[in-house]
This record gives structure tokens, sequence and C-alpha cells, in this order.
């Protein structure tokens, strides 16, 4: 429970000068001594951070300039009176967050006044945590970032200042936006492949952050990718061949078999999610019944996933007749097994495979693996909150007083 009212900072502002200069900008500020009061609270106990902060001159001074930030440097943005006799903030102070505020004050003869105060703000009740995606490591070009939200947020307004603390940075940089999923959950990618060799820092500004709906921002911790070698395969499945590029230059170029009539395999950039090197294929697994023309239970050896729903690339001995000319399979990418073990051993995580020539649909974006790239830039920046906020003519600010500065 958050206790006290209203944050007033009351200045009992000084009426002279430290000094007999003729120049009162280059006398040294006088002392604008004042007190802090906390309305419904009494000494020791913390601000309400969902109440305003509000500063007030006395006499005949007035305030020129006042700043108000946490331990970690965001400011509290805020509005003067034209006439200086107070100033107040335009948005919720964060909670849990120790605040120093400078006041800068000048008296009827033009000599400038300082003063200092501190305060801190009550704990919150609810949190919102993010949970950052995929752990810290070595991942290929096509790998998306994702961010988990402990609590739904559909206001746009909310999102809107979750996505300005959600913070990705990659050397070199390069043009990148957060997409909403679902109310929950963000992904975030470049408008192209992240660029070999990069590093890419995430991590969230938004602890103690006044989210909405009662909820604050709570503490998350950050992860940090390091890009490898731009590793690409691409499967021409109406040519029943992959060519596997390395930066650019074609390393290899396996036969393959994919996705037979009814079966076809999907179109479409996938992402690789993970690495089996044995797993146990059954027909059951994708709905066909056991017992029929086409089930199958069968020993998958070098099996590198793409898809959730049980797509890869993998060994297949029992197709090699039909690799290089024609589609067997239930949707998978069949080769040899040296060619299946290559690849298991070249290829690692948020590595792309793409696939043209099908028959298939195309990979959806969020289903099923990480579709993400299927996405156009303009589709994918029109998933942003702060995207959707320029549109409508309103700024991000506008959603998110409390502006990290991170």
């Amino acid at each position: 429970m958050f206790r006290g009212a209203l944050l007033l900072v009351s200045l009992a502002l000084g009426v002279s000068a430290c000094g007999d200069s003729s120049n009162p900008l280059a006398d040294k500020p006088y002392d604008a001594t004042g007190q802090v009061m906390l309305n419904s609270a009494g000494d020791g106990e913390k601000a309400d951070p969902s109440k305003p902060l509000e500063v007030r001159a006395s006499g005949s001074d007035r305030i020129t300039d006042v700043t108000a930030t946490d331990a970690a440097g965001r400011y509290v943005q805020g509005e003067l009176a034209a006439d200086g006799t107070n100033w107040h903030s335009t948005g919720a102070l964060a909670a849990g967050a120790h605040y120093t505020v400078r006041v800068s004050t000048e008296d009827e003869n033009g000599a400038q006044g300082r003063r200092t105060i501190g305060f801190d703000t009550s704990a919150a009740d609810r949190l919102l945590r993010v949970n950052f995606g995929p752990q810290s490591g070595t991942y290929g070009v096509g790998q998306p970032i994702t961010a988990e939200l402990s609590a739904p947020v559909q206001d746009p307004g909310a999102r809107s200042t979750i996505e300005r603390a959600l913070k990705v940075d990659s050397e070199p940089s390069v043009e990148g936006a957060w997409h909403w999923v679902d109310n929950r959950t963000l992904h975030y990618r470049p408008k192209e492949y992240w660029p070999a060799h990069a590093t890419v820092d995430v991590r969230s500004g938004l602890d103690g952050i006044k989210v909405g709906g009662g909820l604050y921002g709570g503490g998350s911790k950050p992860v940090k990718l390091t890009i490898g070698d731009r590793i690409e395969a691409v499967t021409d499945a109406a040519g029943h061949s992959m060519s596997v590029f390395r930066n650019g230059q074609e390393i290899r170029s396996i036969p393959v078999t994919t996705g037979k009539p009814g079966y076809a395999t999907r179109n479409g950039v996938k992402v690789v999610l993970g690495r089996e090197s044995f797993v146990r294929m059954r027909g059951t697994s994708i709905g066909i019944a056991e017992g029929s023309d086409d089930s199958y239970d069968l020993p998958v050896y070098w099996a590198t996933r793409v898809t959730w729903s049980g797509e890869y690339v993998h060994a297949a001995p029992w197709s090699e007749g039909s690799q290089g000319a024609e589609n067997v399979s239930h949707g998978c990418t069949g080769m040899s097994t040296e060619n299946a073990k290559w690849f298991f051993d070249t290829i690692h995580l948020g590595d792309v495979v793409k696939v043209v020539g099908s028959a298939g649909a195309t990979m959806t974006p969020f289903d099923n693996g990480f579709g993400d790239w299927n996405m156009s830039w303009q589709q994918w920046r029109e998933g942003s909150a702060l995207a959707a906020g320029k549109r409508d003519g309103s700024s991000p600010a506008d959603a998110a007083r409390l502006r990290p500065q991170l």
C-alpha cells in the first residue's frame, strides 16, 4: 500500500544575495532553504509515486528551473508556471526510487538561489516484469529478441511506455523495432538480418516506472548476444536442391527432397530453433493415423529443427534415390546422412533456413517458431506502439512522461 498523497516541496527562499557584486549572476548562489512536507504522511515516510511532485516559491522570489532525477538518471518532466511561483510534474514518479530535486531561484534583485532536496517513493504493490530471450550466447543473423511480460498489457499508452524502456543496442548499430505479438509478448528484429559478428545488448529501463492499471515496472535480467557468421540455407523445393551460404559465398550444394503433395514444405524464412542428434519421428505427431498408408515411425539422425510443429532438416537415407529428383517427405527437408551431419555441424541457433518454390503456404510469423522475417518492414513497424503513436499524431512522450535516460 502506498502511503502519502501529494508530495510538496515548499521553499522558504532567501531574499538577498551572498555578496555585494553589481552583477548578481557573478555572485555565489544563495541558499534557498526550504523544507519537504508530505501531506498525510509523517516524517520518514515515503511519497506516493502516483501523486504529482510540486515545488512552490514564497515571498517575492520566483523559480527559474527545476530538475528532478532518480538514481538511474531518469528525468521527471514538468511544467513551470509563467510567473515562476510553482512547478509541478506532468507524470507519475517511479516507485521504489530515490529522487534528487534541484531548484534554481531568483529574487527581485536578480540574485540566484539554489536548493537541492532528496526524497524516496514507496515500492509498488504490483510489478510488471520482463523476461528476455534468448539467453545470452552466440546466435545466427536471423535470431529475433523476445520479451515476455508477466502480465497482459492492452492499453496503447502503457505499451508505448514499455517499448520506450526496452532497449536493444547493437554494434554496429542497425535500424530495428519491437512488434507486439500479443498482450504479453513482444519480438524485436532489425530491418535486415543482424550484421555478421555484431554484438547485441538487451536491457530494460522499466524498473519503477508507472505502466498503468496499477502496474509498475520491475527488475529484469539483461541479455547479450554475439552474432556469428551469416549462414543462410536456401532450399529450392521445385529444384530439389539446397544451397548453403556463409557470408554471401556458397559453401555447399546439397540434393534434397521436401514435402510431397498434401504435405508440401512451408515456403519462407525460418530460423533454426534447435539441433537434435537423434529424434524419433512418428506420423501421429502431425495427425496421421497409425496404420494408414502415410503412417511412419522412424529413428532420425542429425535433425535441425525449424518449426515447433516438427519440421526439420535431417538425414533421410531411405529417400536418397529421390533426393535431387522428387519430393517424397511429409514436410521435412531430407538429405543423405553425410550431408545432414555436415549441415548439423555447420548450422547454429538463429541461422536462416529459407524455402522457395514449394506448393506449401508461407511460414507464419509467430505461432510455429520464428517466422518474423516473413513480414515486410512496413508490416513489422505497424506492430509497434510507438509507430502507432506517430501515425495518430501523438508523441510517445504523451503516454510516457517519465523518460528513461539510458
